[in-house]
């Protein structure tokens, strides 16, 4: 579960993405207006670390921008990080870019391969619990088969469009350009107001 605070944030999220994604090679030019059209969230194990992906809009490219959210620096990943966000509840968060911090990734790969664990975005306001759904409907889901690892996935290639992790089993690609087409065997997709679903991820096992 994602809890939601009332709470003001300094910078917004829009603006850490619209000033972060065009230095990106996969980003929009500096120019381009970004519209941030919904978002999707995992829920972390340990209940520290908050895990959420964008779904922006700049001109005629769709892009997906994974944040994670600390409450303290990540040792090791100065180079990943976005900048620091001031929260009026919960104090300064340091950004990170999502495909560069491990807790996401073993997240993401998990609920690539299953379909489980997409947090479900809730608030109290005045004493009561309120849903805080998103536009965004993610499916994930494909292995059915033993008991795999998920973790020790590194970054081995990318391009303009997609980055590849890799652990001793699988290659996860995510989709910093989510793509049209048909959904591979084991995948994440997205669908918002009613669109034809994109991929934003998939696993492939290698064999051998």
């Amino acid at each position: 579960m994602a809890l939601f605070h009332r709470a003001t944030i300094t910078p917004t999220k829009a603006e850490l993405i619209a000033a972060w994604a065009p230095t990106q090679p996969w980003g929009p030019p500096p120019d381009a207006a970004i519209d941030v059209i919904g978002s999707y969230r995992f829920d972390d194990p340990d209940g520290r670390v908050g895990m959420e992906t964008h779904l922006a809009i700049a001109g005629d490219t769709l892009l997906q921008v994974p944040l994670t959210y600390r409450d303290e620096p990540l040792d090791g990943a100065d180079d990943a990080l976005i900048g620091e966000m001031q929260h009026s509840v919960l104090g300064t968060r340091w950004v990170y870019d999502g495909l560069r911090d491990p807790r996401f990734v073993i997240m993401l790969a998990g609920v690539t391969m299953t379909g489980q664990g997409e947090a479900l975005g809730m608030a109290v306001y005045d004493g009561r619990w309120y849903v805080a759904p998103t536009n965004v409907r993610i499916q994930g889901g494909g292995w059915t088969q033993e008991r795999v690892p998920v973790d020790g996935f590194e970054i081995v290639d990318g391009d303009l469009t997609s980055v590849v992790l890799r652990n001793e089993q699988f290659d996860l690609t995510v989709h910093r350009r989510p793509i049209a087409g048909a959904r591979p065997p084991i995948a994440l997709t997205a669908m918002w107001d009613g669109r034809p679903p994109v991929v934003l991820a998939e696993m492939h096992e290698r064999i051998g």
